[in-house]
């Protein structure tokens, strides 16, 4: 906690931005480094600037300001990830511009093997809202474990939040001010549900509003923590296109659905795809197979037969009617399991005796039969 601080301050000193913060960061490794050496940083950094330096020396009103976040924090149960810890998201600490500190609320590893972000308009027609519904739902087929990013604004970003959220996906959204407010307010409902499956997560201390550079910044946070950008309409600028161009420089797959030809809110999509900034694709299975990952339905499949087969090995069909009476049930003598299983009671007395040298269930005092799982 006690780096925590020191970053988070370091984060408000006054006389450089953000990028000059990430490199004290990065130079001296922590926060607290950095004021360690406040008084004698062009010692340890010889191309500081006077006027950094000078700025460096005072910081009383940055570290008050430090700590009555950490009381909000504490207060709201947020998490604070500094740049080099190991919940900080890995994918975006490689990029040139990462913010220094993050804070998220919500329950989703922001870690995970497959992280992508589906990004567009503001002003979703019926054929963008109905791509990302069955992007969304196809893609749970043949990429069971996936995060879902977007910026939680209106249209595309939402869409894909609550397309998410119904597939069983966790989804994070990344804004653009401090976690005491939401904006817009209208998405108050579906952020609750997202701090428990998957989370909300924000470079901006309390109290900062939803200022227009503010959503800029974001973008980078965006498409920095995925591994690929998706294009779902998007007019000849906005929002969603500065995601890809920031995606392309920090070297991430950019796609794009294209739209009809003439279409204001697919211009933007014809155009990047067009210039070759973004791969077409009109599927999750186009998606699946830029990205090469057409084996992870497999795998997880395989994964869940692997875990059935350790506990049910090598089972007959009878063997197994016996096993699904045990596991809907639970605990069952031997004359309830004739009933449930249909089979005769001589037989069934032969498939305990089976299923009992091979681990699979055990006999109880009184007669009845357990299942070991």
């Amino acid at each position: 906690m006690d780096d925590i601080l020191y970053t988070i301050a370091l984060t408000r000193m006054t006389g450089f931005n953000f990028q000059t913060a990430l490199q004290l960061y990065r130079e001296l490794g922590s926060g607290r480094a950095v004021y360690d050496h406040r008084n004698d940083i062009r010692d340890v950094l010889p191309d500081c600037s006077p006027r950094l330096a000078q700025a460096l020396s005072d910081w009383s009103l940055p570290l008050a300001r430090a700590e009555q976040e950490l009381a909000f924090i504490a207060k709201h149960h947020i998490s604070t990830f500094c740049l080099g810890d190991d919940n900080y998201p890995q994918r975006l600490a490689d990029c040139p511009d990462a913010p220094i500190v993050l804070f998220y609320l919500g329950s989703a590893d922001l870690n995970q093997q497959r992280v992508i972000n589906i990004v567009g308009t503001r002003h979703a027609t019926a054929y963008g809202q109905d791509l990302v519904r069955r992007f969304v739902s196809d893609m749970r087929q043949l990429c069971p474990q996936l995060l879902i990013v977007s910026g939680l604004a209106y249209g595309i970003d939402i869409c894909a939040h609550r397309h998410a959220l119904e597939q069983g996906y966790e989804t994070v959204g990344v804004l653009a001010h401090g976690l005491d407010e939401l904006y817009p307010p209208r998405h108050r409902d579906t952020a609750a549900q997202m701090v428990h499956q998957g989370g909300l997560l924000t470079e901006y201390m309390s109290e900062t509003k939803a200022d227009k550079l503010n959503f800029v910044k974001r973008n980078r946070i965006v498409a920095g923590m995925c591994d690929a950008t998706i294009l779902v309409e998007s007019a000849a600028k906005g929002g969603g296109l500065i995601t890809c161009s920031i995606a392309q420089d920090y070297d991430r797959t950019v796609a794009a659905f294209p739209g009809a030809v003439g279409a204001p809110y697919s211009e933007g999509c014809n155009r990047l795809i067009g210039s070759n900034g973004a791969s077409l694709i009109t599927s999750a299975e186009d998606f699946v197979q830029l990205m090469g990952w057409q084996s992870d339905a497999r795998l997880s499949q395989a994964k869940v037969d692997g875990i059935e087969r350790m506990l049910f090995p090598n089972l007959s069909a009878e063997e197994q009617a016996v096993v699904s009476a045990l596991d809907a049930a639970g605990d069952l003598q031997l004359n309830q399991l004739t009933v449930k299983t249909n089979l005769p009671i001589g037989q069934v007395t032969a498939l305990l005796f089976q299923l009992e040298m091979k681990g699979v269930v055990r006999p109880l005092a009184g007669g009845s039969y357990h299942l070991l799982k």
